[in-house]
């Protein structure tokens, strides 16, 4: 189950945040909080994350619902980070380690 959210939430991440150039899927913007937009990727990747945070073992649960957080006020433009993107990959490095854990 955890290896199956974690190829669909790579699947989002690479199609979301560096797309590629021979496979053109739209990118639908649904709305702005504080003049950023808000698209269907961040969404769909916010369903994904939340779903994975419920599997995951209890200390991990904790860190990735802090990381959910901070990725949430990163996208709405809150909280300043390098990119939001930086987060969903330290959400999907958590869910590779808690499979050998």
């Amino acid at each position: 189950m955890v290896v199956a959210i974690i190829v669909i939430l790579i699947i989002l991440w690479l199609l979301g945040y560096s797309p590629i150039s021979e496979v053109s899927i739209p990118n639908p913007v649904l709305f702005a909080v504080n003049n950023h937009p808000i698209t269907l990727w961040n969404i769909l990747i916010l369903a994904v994350v939340s779903w994975a945070i419920g599997i995951l073992p209890r200390p991990l649960q904790a860190i990735a619902s802090i990381l959910l957080i901070l990725w949430i006020l990163s996208v709405l433009g809150i909280f300043a980070l390098v990119g939001p993107n930086i987060l969903v990959l330290i959400i999907i490095i958590a869910l590779i380690i808690s499979i050998f854990l």
